[in-house]
């Protein structure tokens, strides 16, 4: 089984972790004694962080600034496939465990370095998940005028994972041919920057000053949120030329036919005639005939959900794990490519001999390393 050495706090390199973990691969979190991952302590609308994003991972604690801490280190590093880094800038040069001191260790090892910012101008600025929504433009597109909005989960964390989590898989593929390790170099900003490519070219191609995507529109004329007659929020996607016509028809609007909205630009531009006209019509219909409707012609939709409301969702409920936590059973989602799962988020250091062992170190190294709070 590969060993991946993980190195990092509350998102983006717990996410790399533990997809790699629900992958297959045997995740070691390697955390300083007495503390651990700053998730661990995390309340109130951060209080699910740590044991959503560490389950099937073990636990080490090594006080890398001791010298002892960093031997145990490189040992481990030795035998691993993969070390994330989700530290600060130069943290791990600083340690004397940079890539380049590891990879004359292990020449086959791969490293991710998960940061702010990329190699570049900006390569030592300290940044998280919503500044990087603001300095990429995110939050701005989210928000509306004067008012920036966060987007209502790490999306910018997570993401820079899953794109270092296919770098790491792309390296293996390239080990294989070449017996070399790779440096894999993420950026947050980077991340979010791919995000906004869609807008900054659009800006490019018209030539104008974009607005909020809430206040603009989207794509398609039809794409909004509507009430029903008993009070749900519902979100109507009409997509195609032809779901409007099926779905004028099916809620016997009176511009059915209209050659001046056959064509989804024109209807764009018509959203002022368009939306009150719909929304009056769906104000009329209850949601189950109006799922009934729109099921029955293809037509996407979806209720406005809170996150709880997909404890009881009836695709997603079938698909949420149980794991164990504080005290309690917590249900949550697995990862899309999820293939296993055999642990609950672990104790502080509750791995650490078990890895010093597997190391062959003796008992009272071990022993020697606990009073020493190396471990």
């Amino acid at each position: 089984m590969s060993l991946v050495l993980e190195l990092g706090h509350i998102v983006a390199g717990p996410t790399a972790g533990l997809i790699l973990s629900d992958l297959g691969y045997e995740v070691v979190k390697v955390e300083k004694p007495g503390e651990g991952d700053i998730a661990r302590r995390l309340t109130n609308q951060s209080a699910g962080a740590f044991p959503f994003y560490n389950r099937n991972k073990k636990s080490i604690c090594l006080d890398l600034k001791q010298k002892e801490g960093r031997e145990i280190f490189l040992q481990l590093a030795k035998k691993a496939d993969v070390v994330i880094d989700n530290m600060g800038y130069g943290a791990m040069d600083r340690l004397g465990l940079s890539y380049e001191t590891l990879s004359e260790l292990n020449k086959g090892l791969i490293y991710l370095s998960l940061k702010g910012y990329g190699k570049g101008v900006y390569e030592k600025r300290k940044s998280l998940d919503y500044p990087i929504e603001v300095h990429s433009g995110l939050a701005y597109m989210t928000g509306l005028t004067g008012r920036p909005m966060r987007v209502g989960g790490s999306l910018v964390d997570m993401s820079a994972a899953m794109f270092g989590v296919i770098g790491i898989l792309n390296a293996m593929i390239e080990r294989e041919r070449t017996g070399r390790g790779m440096f894999i170099d993420i950026g947050l900003f980077e991340t979010a920057a791919f995000f906004m490519g869609q807008h900054l070219a659009t800006y490019q191609v018209t030539g104008s000053p974009l607005r909020p995507i809430n206040e603009e529109g989207f794509a398609w004329a039809i794409y909004d949120f509507f009430d029903t007659r008993d009070n749900q929020k519902i979100f109507v996607a009409v997509t195609t030329d032809l779901q409007w016509k099926k779905f004028c028809e099916a809620l016997s609007l009176n511009v059915c036919g209209d050659p001046s909205l056959e064509r989804n630009e024109d209807r764009f531009n018509r959203r002022d005639l368009l939306i009150p006209l719909i929304a009056s019509r769906i104000r009329e219909i209850d949601s189950q005939d109006l799922v009934n409707l729109l099921s029955r012609i293809n037509i996407g939709y979806a209720f406005l959900n809170r996150p709880s409301d997909l404890l009881n969702d009836p695709h997603e409920k079938e698909k949420l794990i149980t794991e164990h936590y504080a005290g309690k059973a917590i249900r949550v989602p697995g990862t899309p490519v999820m293939q296993r799962y055999v642990k609950d988020p672990p104790e502080l250091g509750e791995s650490s001999e078990e890895c010093l062992r597997e190391l062959g170190y003796s008992e009272n190294e071990i022993r020697y390393f606990r009073e020493k709070r190396i471990i």
